[in-house]
């Protein structure tokens, strides 16, 4: 049973101060909250879920029965977040990492990306590629925000987000060529055969800003045959992700 002090907890985790300040986040839906529950990178603070939920999972809650509290679908609608809740919510800690920004081959490097829903579509992809770190600007959208951990669904564990000043981020790497994605970029009709770099993609109606474009190597577009003005920046990514072959690869 869900008692009040419960849903104002969870409903103030939609707020970032709140998150920051527990270290934790809030997933939703089977699928998801099944493979952060059996991750090793975050731990469960509490589930609560409806019964059938609970029965079709007795097995993988086990020794964490006293984290779950069982709910109606009333009471899920109460601290969903979700048009149409949907079985269970989990409270999770934020994931930790062991590998160092330095380890990684190919960075995504990202300019105040500002929609929840580009920056749970980025994370996805870059996770689809193997790209395992993603740095934004302070500006971007948090990464736990709960539109964010919905689109990019289990890949929260998997690909870790860093939150720094860009132009800083690459003055500290200059063995890392950066790519930024510009309309003005010269066309990416090959794949790009480098071994280590950055791409850098830049906000939704705005794009990179200036003093960051000037630190690229290259700018690059994605060749248009069509009419339309742009792309989405989360298309984007993955279209300049698959051109950048062996760029990840260890």
């Amino acid at each position: 049973m869900l008692v009040s002090t419960q849903a104002k907890y969870i409903q103030s985790l939609g707020h970032k101060k709140f998150r920051d300040a527990d270290g934790v986040f809030v997933a939703e839906g089977p699928k998801i909250v099944l493979e952060l529950i059996q991750s090793d990178n975050c731990r469960l603070v509490q589930c609560f879920a409806t019964t059938e939920w609970l029965r079709a999972n007795e097995m993988n809650l086990k020794g964490k029965e006293d984290l779950v509290v069982e709910v109606n679908e009333k009471e899920l609608e109460r601290i969903s977040t979700l048009v149409t809740p949907n079985q269970v919510l989990g409270v999770f800690t934020k994931p930790v990492f062991i590998n160092k920004p330095s380890d990684e081959n190919l960075v995504l490097l990202l300019d105040t990306i500002q929609d929840p829903g580009n920056l749970g579509t980025i994370l996805r992809t870059a996770d689809w590629f193997g790209v395992r770190l993603v740095v934004a600007s302070r500006d971007s959208a948090d990464a736990f925000n709960p539109k964010v951990v919905q689109s990019a669904m289990g890949s929260l564990i998997r690909v870790q987000m860093l939150y720094t000043d860009l132009e800083e981020y690459i003055r500290a790497n200059p063995g890392f060529p950066v790519f930024a994605s510009s309309l003005e970029g010269e066309d990416l009709s090959d794949n790009l055969a480098v071994t280590k770099g950055i791409l850098l993609l830049g906000n939704e109606s705005r794009g990179i800003s200036e003093s960051l474009e000037k630190l690229a190597a290259k700018r690059i577009r994605i060749p248009r045959y069509g009419s339309a003005e742009s792309l989405n920046v989360a298309v984007a990514a993955g279209i300049l992700l698959s051109r950048m072959v062996g760029i990840n690869q260890n």
